[in-house]
């Protein structure tokens, strides 16, 4: 759990660590999941030349992809839920 101190100017380097970690987990995450949709669209294609007869099977490589994205989705959401930073500024 990352905590910050109280006021505006308290917010140390764990916050930013923090969102940077939230941060990495979403976009590697996504970057995965574009490399395997790619990566499995050449083989859809490869396979439509080949054997038209098995395009549908490989499809499952193109879903488990989007599986992955949306499993960065939710691990990030999940760790920016944890992270309790109280960021105010004071000024009421």
């Amino acid at each position: 759990m990352i905590m910050a101190g109280e006021g505006a100017g308290a917010v140390g380097p764990e916050a930013f660590f923090g969102f940077m970690g939230v941060a990495c987990a979403l976009v590697f995450a996504n970057l995965g999941a574009a490399y395997g949709t790619a990566k499995s669209g050449v083989g859809i294609a490869s396979m439509g030349v080949l054997k038209p007869d098995l395009i549908i099977k490989s499809v499952i490589p193109v879903v488990m992809a989007g599986i992955l994205g949306i499993y960065g989705l939710i691990v990030s959401v999940i760790l920016i839920q944890k992270s309790n930073i109280i960021l105010s500024n004071n000024s009421s």
